[in-house]
């Protein structure tokens, strides 16, 4: 089973420009200590983005909560954050994810460098059901954020969900990181906002046309 839906190896890397990085995401990032990680990062060691293994659970396990505890800090209960149990919980559900056959049409994809997972991303079919405008949903994108502002972020999304597919995702509000960079790549909130495990989440569309209530349907 391929995961990931996708057999393609993929690198990210820089490409001179002038003696500078063509990475737009490097653009706009105010000088100083996250600047130079991410420069450092991106001209190392190119990020490899493939399909993920069951090999990876482990990995994927320890990116997801660190990423967690870096975006929702503040947001969620440090209770929930710091769990002994949390890692555990998370490499079962990466290993159901990649064995079981009811995951079958997700794609799961990861990146990473010299042996080390960086960040993880996982697309399915939509799980709302009264989700008619799109065919894709985004369930999981995580990067480290060392590794934010090196186009890791984009290659990860572009592995689990191609550009021309209609899809939607629930990005946590307030998150504006996250919110613009799917901004940035034609994602838009359509009005629609949820509450789950104590944060309050908005869905981004993209691909399809809505009206700003939560209606959507499939741009033709």
């Amino acid at each position: 089973m391929n995961p990931a839906g996708r057999a393609a190896w993929s690198c990210v890397r820089p490409t001179p420009a002038g003696g500078c990085l063509a990475l737009p995401e490097l653009r706009g990032i105010r000088c100083g200590g996250h600047l130079v990680v991410a420069y450092d990062r991106a001209v190392g060691s190119p990020l490899i983005i493939r399909p993920a293994r069951v090999q990876d659970v482990r990995q994927m396990a320890r990116v997801h909560v660190r990423c967690w505890q870096e975006t929702y800090r503040g947001l969620m209960p440090d209770a929930v954050l710091d769990d002994p149990d949390f890692p555990a919980a998370r490499e079962r559900m990466w290993t159901d994810v990649l064995t079981s056959g009811r995951y079958r049409q997700n794609r799961v994809a990861v990146g990473g460098r010299d042996g080390e997972l960086a960040g993880i991303a996982m697309s399915g079919p939509p799980g709302d059901a009264a989700a008619a405008g799109w065919t894709r949903q985004l369930y999981v994108l995580y990067v480290d954020a060392a590794d934010h502002g090196t186009g890791a972020g984009l290659a990860l999304l572009e592995a689990v969900i191609d550009p021309a597919e209609p899809a939607a995702l629930w990005v946590a509000d307030p998150n504006p990181r996250a919110q613009a960079f799917y901004r940035k790549h034609g994602f838009a909130a359509d009005g629609t906002a949820r509450s789950g495990d104590e944060v309050r989440e908005i869905r981004m569309v993209r691909g399809v046309q809505h009206d700003g209530t939560g209606r959507s349907q499939r741009r033709l």
